[in-house]
């Protein structure tokens, strides 16, 4: 009996392999490269915003509906799709860039008008008691700068000091606890419009643009790497991103980086695309392609995946948009039988495999399993009870 249900096991995994990895996908080319899904849009359209998350919600934070900043604050919850306004922040601007320390949202620098003078403006915004605190500015005022944290300590890179200005090479630390900046090494290349993310104690600048003066230069994209280490305040040339752009955002789930979106040069047009670096090997992977081209958007993660949010069209001109996508670079085969619908025949398969080393059903902790099929699995399988598939025929 056992060796018939493994023989009918192995034709629901062939089954559930060619289709129940596809059908999900909903157009995209195949789960090894990530599943997009659409959200609920932002209940305002804007581009060159900023976000963080805090405690499993998102919080988009100024940007422009077309080329005026607002200050208006969005919070996005996952768990029911929908948003929700939030106290202004007290400093109308876009282009800032923002980073958590210890459950608070900083929001650095921008400019009030896409094309007015750069702030050096650091206000702290605590979800919890939905407030503004005014902090110490920063020593160079500037937008279109990335930042990242390590250590409890922000890292604010690049930018400019005006539009269509000649870039920055600037790195300033901000410390929460002392509310103090420390200028450190500036960075190689001088750059506008990149995106940082931190993985392992390291930071990863990762494209944008050299900058003015002029259009042509100011949205020349660029496919440079650089690591940055607090420790050492040193940095260290990487390999190129594959796609060379600008105004691009990178976010970080289990220690690699998505780099998504942003465009060329100032007459190409958006991207859809998402290039997927690890930074222990310095290798770059292409994965699924948003469904939205975008760039001037942000992205934050929760519980494992990226929500793109916001930005602007194909064009990059003042036509900014409310799409939300949601990108699972792990995507879970839960529906185990094909029918549809994940109940509870599928818990009743994982049990039959209790304690062996089947790969359909270990699929927790994830993305990866931990060579079992355990209690951490069925953990997985509960939080997709009653989801909904499109039906399929084994060997479909």
């Amino acid at each position: 009996m056992r060796s018939l249900n493994k023989v009918k096991m192995s034709m629901v995994w062939i089954g559930v392999f060619c289709v129940g990895f596809v059908s999900p996908l909903r157009g995209q080319p195949s789960a090894a490269g990530g599943i997009w899904t659409t959200k609920s849009p932002m209940q305002r359209a804007r581009l060159v915003l900023c976000s963080s998350a805090v405690d499993g919600k998102i919080y988009a934070i100024g940007g422009s509906p077309d080329f005026p900043a607002t200050a208006w604050v969005e919070e996005y919850d996952p768990a029911t799709d929908t948003w929700t306004w939030k106290t202004d922040m007290p400093t109308t601007r876009s282009t800032a860039t923002s980073s958590v320390v210890n459950g608070k949202i900083y929001v650095i620098g921008g400019v009030t008008d896409f094309k007015g003078a750069p702030l050096s403006t650091v206000e702290q915004y605590d979800p919890a008691t939905d407030t503004w605190t005014t902090k110490a500015n920063m020593p160079t005022a500037r937008g279109m700068a990335s930042s990242s944290v390590v250590d409890g300590k922000i890292y604010v890179f690049g930018g400019a000091l005006i539009y269509q200005g000649t870039s920055l090479s600037t790195v300033e630390q901000y410390d929460p606890a002392t509310d103090t900046w420390t200028s450190k090494a500036d960075m190689p290349t001088p750059t506008v419009w990149p995106s940082a993310s931190a993985v392992n104690g390291r930071i990863y600048v990762i494209g944008g643009s050299a900058g003015g003066p002029g259009a042509s230069q100011w949205y020349q994209g660029t496919s440079t790497v650089e690591e940055y280490d607090p420790a050492t305040d040193t940095w260290t040339p990487k390999a190129d991103m594959p796609t060379a752009r600008t105004a691009l955002s990178t976010s970080v789930v289990n220690g690699r980086i998505y780099a998504i979106g942003g465009r060329f040069g100032n007459n190409s047009s958006a991207f859809s695309t998402v290039e997927e670096y690890d930074p222990a090997t310095d290798t770059w992977t292409p994965k699924a392609d948003m469904p939205t081209q975008r760039l001037r958007m942000t992205t934050s993660v929760v519980n494992g995946k990226i929500y793109a949010i916001g930005g602007s069209g194909t064009s990059g001109g003042p036509d900014a948009i409310a799409t939300v996508e949601a990108y699972d670079p792990y995507p879970v085969v839960v529906d185990f039988n094909g029918d549809g619908i994940v109940d509870s025949a599928d818990v009743s398969l994982m049990i039959d495999y209790w304690g062996t080393d089947e790969p359909l059903y270990d699929i927790g902790p994830m993305p990866w399993g931990d060579g079992v099929v355990d209690v951490q699995d069925l953990i997985v399988l509960a939080e997709h009870l009653f989801e909904e598939f499109p039906p399929f025929e084994p060997g479909e």
